[in-house]
């Protein structure tokens, strides 16, 4: 990941940081859709593989016991939308990604409202014009990057 973009996340909240990471599934979710037209397997099991990763690592971040009954409709649309992008790949069909996307979008707009909400997403704490970088610790551990996929095991 690029100096920029590390340093933008140093200092983004835990939900800010749920929404960059919705925005990686799109992402991911647009080049596997490219490569269908290109006819580029290998691009297409990548961009999947990728978007795939994001979503087990959502998925495995929920916490039931805390989130109750918005947790559990989560975990619902995950496992959803992760068979939707199996179902995708599988017949190499564009309007499947694109219909995966524009449920991802939903959400994510969801997730940016929250976002917006000060009660809920509170300004991170800047010392000396830089964070504390205390959102992005939570992520260090999981060595979940741009490169993180690469050593999944999932091949879609």
């Amino acid at each position: 990941m690029g100096s920029y973009q590390q340093y933008a996340l140093e200092g983004a909240s835990a939900v800010d940081l749920v929404v960059a990471l919705y925005d990686g599934m799109i992402r991911f979710l647009y080049a596997a859709a490219d490569a269908v037209d290109r006819g580029n397997e290998a691009d297409r099991r990548v961009a999947v593989k990728r978007t795939l990763d994001i979503i087990i690592h959502l998925q495995a971040r929920l916490r039931m016991d805390v989130g109750g009954r918005p947790a559990e409709a989560l975990s619902e649309f995950y496992a959803s939308v992760f068979a939707q992008i199996l179902q995708a790949s599988q017949s190499a069909s564009r309007p499947k990604f694109e219909h995966a996307i524009e449920c991802v979008r939903n959400v994510r707009e969801a997730w940016r409202q929250v976002a917006r909400d000060p009660e809920v997403n509170p300004a991170p704490i800047q010392v000396a014009g830089r964070s504390t970088g205390r959102a992005r610790s939570a992520f260090e551990h999981d060595d979940y990057g741009m490169d993180g996929a690469a050593g999944s095991n999932w091949n879609a």
